[in-house]
């Protein structure tokens, strides 16, 4: 008895699939019918428009449009084969991107080691409402009140990752002009010495660049909102910035940019530990003011190869506010080679010395522990295995610039961290 049961409930089951698939192509081919009718009406209307038209103006009526019936539904269509596909879902003037790295950390402090996971998502999405307008966003893991990193550390017993929305902006172009408004993209021509790249300023900014004959020149301004206060004078900064660059000869690129950046910082309210980091502070407020004059000069050469470029950028930063000595800092760089296909390679060398309020610690980069007053060697080497794939190993060596400033740091004594970092984009 149990047998024939189960011969039953086989057969039933294979009847009742093609049934279920025969049902799907008819209602297919039934909403392509109805969709070809509803063409077909509209052909008609505008047809008869046109033949009254014509016999107005004495003209041969134009003939009625003639139905064309879809091709039939093939009977191997399957469920599968009637999902659409990804282009379907598309939005025109949506482009969503993103990225996600894991990296692995080792430090040697002092005789204090450590090693640690860290992780970093990002996702951003643009959309592009005319020819003008254009709105974007970005959601990254991270701290949401330390500016410039949006990595987190891997642990405390598996907690949730924070997610906060890190970028809101709206953008106008038009010609040569980019404007924005709102938490947007760092516009300006940078280094990390004195721009983290996870910094998103936040207030308004404009970009206008135009070709002077084979060279060309870039414009940048802003006024970034950096803590407003209902009582005391809001802290913010106005920038400036003039980009030229031009061709030495085919394989041969130059480039010089000059900026000014002037930090109003009356209300501290908003800061943190995270924000005065590294420079000097008085009451509870910083001791220097920060009028930055930052000069960046740049070399490229190609003709060694397309996928071995050379490249040399020198950046250097003065902070005529400075209460103490310490006001200068300087960066050197020496890169080979690129990362943007399978298969590429690229080796870079740095050497800074920065010194305690040379540069605004809240906004620079957080490579090493140390953000102002330090003297840091460092070695990159990355590596595109696949594509939306690479590859960072990073290598800091570094010891405090100034013995005064260096905290409970041994003065003299070099630190080491190595970086290994595993990126997937999309």
């Amino acid at each position: 008895m149990q047998k024939r049961l189960l011969l039953f409930a086989t057969t039933a089951l294979s009847i009742a699939v093609p049934a279920h698939a025969q049902e799907d192509r008819l209602d297919r081919l039934e909403r392509l019918l109805s969709q070809q009718q509803a063409r077909i009406d509209q052909l008609e209307a505008v047809v008869a428009r046109q033949n009254e038209e014509l016999r107005q103006r004495g003209s041969e009526p134009l003939p009625p449009p003639q139905p064309t019936l879809p091709a039939p539904v093939p009977a191997t269509t399957t469920a599968a084969s009637a999902v659409p596909s990804a282009e379907a879902f598309r939005i025109p003037g949506l482009d969503v991107s993103g990225d996600m790295r894991v990296r692995q950390e080792w430090n040697v402090a002092g005789g204090r080691d450590r090693s640690r996971t860290a992780l970093r998502a990002r996702l951003r999405a643009t959309y592009k409402i005319d020819d003008h307008l254009a709105v974007g966003t970005q959601i990254a893991t991270g701290d949401p009140d330390d500016p410039n990193s949006t990595d987190v550390t891997l642990g405390n017993f598996v907690d949730d990752l924070q997610v906060s929305l890190d970028q809101a902006w709206i953008r106008y172009t038009s010609g040569g002009l980019t404007a924005y408004a709102g938490k947007f993209p760092q516009p300006f021509q940078r280094t990390d010495m004195l721009w983290d790249s996870d910094v998103s300023p936040q207030g308004v900014a404009a970009v206008y660049g135009a070709p002077i004959g084979k060279a060309r020149v870039d414009a940048r301004g802003i006024w970034f909102v950096i803590d407003e206060a209902s009582v005391a004078r809001d802290s913010d900064m106005l920038g400036g910035q003039l980009a030229f660059s031009a061709p030495l000869s085919p394989d041969f690129k130059a480039g010089l940019t000059g900026s000014y950046y002037h930090y109003r910082l009356g209300s501290v309210a908003g800061a943190d530990a995270g924000d005065f980091r590294g420079n000097l502070l008085s009451g509870g407020r910083y001791r220097s003011d920060f009028h930055l004059l930052e000069a960046i000069g740049t070399l490229n050469w190609t003709g060694l190869s397309p996928r071995w470029p050379l490249s040399f950028t020198a950046d250097y930063v003065h902070n005529s506010g400075a209460a103490v000595a310490g006001d200068t800092a300087f960066n050197l760089e020496f890169a080979a080679g690129r990362v943007a296909k399978p298969g590429d390679i690229r080796l870079a060398y740095n050497y800074s010395e920065v010194e305690v309020d040379s540069v605004l610690a809240a906004f620079s980069h957080d490579n090493i522990d140390l953000s102002t007053n330090y003297k840091l060697h460092g070695v990159g080497l990355a590596y595109v295995p696949a594509e939306h794939l690479q590859l960072d190993l990073l290598w800091y060596h570094y010891r405090p610039l100034d013995p005064a400033y260096a905290g409970g740091l041994a003065p003299n004594d070099w630190l080491d961290r190595i970086r290994l970092a595993f990126m997937v984009s999309f």
